[in-house]
């Protein structure tokens, strides 16, 4: 009996020796993850593939890195414009490790050190890029412009660390409260100043529109009545044809001149004019009967 408990109790213990040697040997790899196996402090070799993976136990050790994308959040911090104005820059960072070993070496794998390597290089690129530029530029560099130019600045002096910064950008650009009203001011009033350049711009144009639709106005309608003077002329010539040719021979001639000559004296019987006749004209004949 006493043998056959020394015998499990023996059992047991090379079970458990195996079990404990096993976990020391074996280490996992995540997605979005690589493992760095350490001798002695230095890094041996770098574990990219997904699984499980053995290491020699008790003399190397695994450090495990996450090499997806981060969000790191940096606290808002006061930058001075190149025209010597205060604004407040509010960034994010999107950012990786990009050489894991690397990583491990200088800032020891913590995320923590990494971060505050991040916030340092971002907000002496923010600095460096606002005080380059004036207010006014800043505001309308806000966007990619001014993104990109952060994010180039900042990856120079993260890069040594095996860190790629992805995206640096102000998520808020606002001005200081006691000088934030008088800003406004000043950019309501330009953008009046705008308003009012346009509006005279666009009175100018009407303007000139009315003046151009007058003038061929008036070109049109003084062409109408020069040809309307032809016509007439043509009409009163062709008038006088006619009739040139209706009276072309003595009796209608005759006739005509006897027909407006009525037409004068009935004129003239219209109003109080006097008519005084020769006895042997042809109208006096008419009235006596003796034509």
């Amino acid at each position: 009996m006493k043998k056959f408990i020394i015998g499990t109790v023996s059992a047991v213990a090379v079970i458990l020796v195996l079990l404990i040697l096993f976990f020391a040997s074996v280490y996992t790899v995540h997605v979005n993850q690589v493992a760095i196996v350490v001798r002695l402090g230095k890094a041996q070799t770098v574990t990219t593939s997904t699984g499980l993976h053995l290491h020699t136990p008790f003399i190397e050790d695994t450090v495990k890195v996450y090499t997806g994308d981060m969000l790191y959040d940096i606290p808002a911090s006061d930058v001075i414009t190149a025209d010597k104005k205060s604004m407040i820059a509010d960034n994010y960072v999107i950012w990786s490790v990009v050489d894991p070993v690397k990583y491990y070496q200088t800032l020891g794998a913590v995320q923590n050190r990494a971060e505050e390597r991040i916030e340092a290089a971002v907000y002496n690129a923010t600095k460096n890029t606002i005080s380059s530029m004036k207010q006014d530029e800043i505001i309308a560099a806000r966007g990619n412009t001014l993104t990109n130019l952060i994010t180039t600045a900042s990856n120079s002096d993260i890069s040594q660390y095996g860190l790629s910064i992805e995206l640096a950008e102000i998520k808020a650009l606002d001005l200081p409260s006691d000088n934030k009203a008088a800003v406004y001011e000043r950019m309501i009033s330009e953008r009046n100043n705008i308003a009012a350049g346009y509006t005279a711009q666009g009175n100018a144009d009407a303007q000139r529109i009315r003046n151009d639709t007058d003038r061929q106005t008036s070109i049109i309608i003084a062409d109408a009545e020069a040809s309307a003077a032809i016509l007439r002329a043509e009409g009163e010539a062709e008038y006088m044809r006619i009739l040139s040719d209706a009276y072309n021979d003595p009796d209608k001639a005759q006739f005509y001149n006897f027909v407006r000559g009525l037409d004068s004296l009935e004129a003239l019987a219209n109003g109080d004019s006097t008519i005084i006749l020769d006895k042997d004209s042809e109208y006096a004949r008419i009235l006596y009967g003796q034509n």
